[in-house]
């Protein structure tokens, strides 16, 4: 027999078609399953997995009511702030993710919205769509440059770095700050900083790349924002709980920051509306991984666990061991 499987999110072509030959699998083709929706139909499917992203938390409670024949549930993201995952080790639950596949994605994005904007992208393409029809001044409508700058990376892990290899492509300066600092041959030339507002005055632009949880919640807030340089970019591609977004609008509105780049929310989809009207906001709706290639070898990850699993070997990518 088929390991049975629920998958509650819907899925591109491809995973839905491998989840479908591999697995006995009762997939959500209309609509996203909501955590009672999920419950129910592990429980009537008797799933001996569960594959879900960030769209469903995982707490302690969710755990504790999950049926005792899941095996696995298996999150399609890198991060995973959103599972209990010391209550998943208590129930015996296997709980895995998706690291590596989805780096040069979404350091692709960043790096989008650090041009983005440097260079006033949103409000080019709002100049453009109307018609544009006058020509600017030579000191009209002017952004900064992007290349040879200063960029400060909060989180030098597999995404940070390959954000840092792209700045240098851009001949810029590398400066970064995680808990531990990396070997002499991760870092190539970066310089650390242990302290992480220590490293805020000194960056022309700053990219946030750090996980999500107790220890990172709101680290860019009025204190911090106010210790980088007037004039700074902004990028958060990480987490929207690493931003105090009432310190950011203030940031902002006041010209403290030249501009920010964000694709996370700590509201999300249901985000913060007032950073749409602010022109110097370039805005992408949580879209790091998503690509065709990424998302497949994300949904291909998360069922190579699973069938792992099912089949009585360890899991590929476990979150606790």
């Amino acid at each position: 027999m088929k390991p049975r499987l629920v998958v509650a999110r819907r899925t591109p072509p491809a995973v839905t078609e491998r989840a479908r030959t591999e697995f006995d699998a009762l997939l959500s083709e209309e609509k996203d399953l909501d955590l009672d929706g999920m419950l129910a139909a592990v429980g009537q499917h008797r799933a001996d997995a569960l594959f879900f992203t960030s769209n469903l938390k995982l707490n302690a409670e969710a755990i504790a009511r999950l049926p005792a024949h899941v095996k696995i549930a298996a999150t399609c993201s890198v991060g995973f702030d959103h599972i209990d995952v010391p209550a998943a080790k208590a129930k015996g639950l296997v709980v895995t993710n998706t690291p590596e596949v989805l780096t040069d994605c979404t350091a692709d994005l960043a790096f989008t919205l650090i041009l983005s904007a440097c260079r006033r992208m949103h409000e080019y393409d709002g100049i453009m769509r109307p018609g544009w029809r006058r020509r600017f001044a030579m000191g009209e409508m002017l952004g900064i440059r992007a290349s040879g700058k200063r960029l400060g990376i909060l989180g030098m892990g597999r995404i940070g770095r390959a954000v840092a290899q792209r700045g240098r492509g851009f001949g810029m300066q590398i400066l970064y700050s995680d808990v531990q600092r990396l070997p002499p041959e991760l870092e190539q030339g970066a310089t650390y900083f242990e302290d992480f507002r220590a490293m805020l005055p000194q960056c022309d632009i700053l990219t946030l790349h750090a996980p999500g949880g107790p220890r990172t919640d709101g680290i860019m807030n009025a204190e911090t924002f106010g210790l980088l340089p007037n004039g700074a970019v902004f990028v958060n591609a990480a987490r929207g709980a690493l931003v105090d977004e009432e310190a950011l609008i203030a940031a902002l509105t006041s010209g403290h920051l030249f501009a920010a780049g964000l694709d996370v929310f700590r509201k999300e989809p249901d985000f913060d509306t007032r950073l749409a009207a602010l022109p110097n906001v370039i805005l992408t709706p949580h879209m790091g991984s998503g690509t065709v290639e990424t998302r497949n070898a994300m949904g291909f990850r998360a069922l190579d666990n699973i069938a792992a699993v099912c089949a009585g070997r360890p899991a590929i990518d476990p979150l606790w061991s």
